[in-house]
């Protein structure tokens, strides 16, 4: 595989999704949680989505429960919880694994493609992928990163 546009994900509502869809945008590629302690960065992933979605960005969530079982429910929770408590409009897919033999071949690219500090391995929910609009992961954040924080990179590729 040779860009991030040769996967398919599976949607919250269970349809199959090419990411060639977002051929030509800037991505922010994020593992969610509901209960994790950093679930508020919805409302900035929210934001930057409002904001930059105009000028070819999108954010794209992939649930995960790999990490303290902080995503618990199933597809209709996931997307109620995210409407309902943050406005959550940018994409959202089916919960997956973003570590081991089960890991989404996404993430495995993702991994391989930007190691993060200690390995890698996905350390915690809000793990932050930036993808160029050629389809290159350009950055890898920490879930410490906070959304707001990385808008300026993020308009140096739009």
């Amino acid at each position: 595989m040779s860009s991030i546009y040769d996967f398919t994900a599976t949607s919250l509502a269970g349809d199959d999704v090419p990411l060639k869809r977002f051929e030509g945008q800037v991505l922010l590629i994020v593992n969610t949680a509901s209960a994790c302690g950093f679930t508020p960065q919805y409302k900035g992933l929210e934001a930057l989505q409002q904001t930059l979605a105009p000028r070819g960005f999108s954010v794209l969530g992939f649930p995960c429960n790999q990490f303290g079982s902080q995503e618990p429910g199933d597809a209709p929770q996931i997307e109620q919880f995210c409407s309902i408590n943050y406005g959550v409009t940018f994409p959202m897919f089916a919960k997956i694994d973003v570590n081991g033999n089960a890991a989404h071949p996404l993430y495995q690219y993702l991994k391989n493609a930007k190691s993060g500090l200690l390995g890698s391995s996905i350390k915690w929910n809000f793990t932050k992928f930036l993808v160029d609009r050629s389809g290159k992961v350009v950055a890898r954040h920490a879930p410490t990163t906070k959304p707001e924080g990385l808008v300026k990179e993020i308009e140096g590729l739009l």
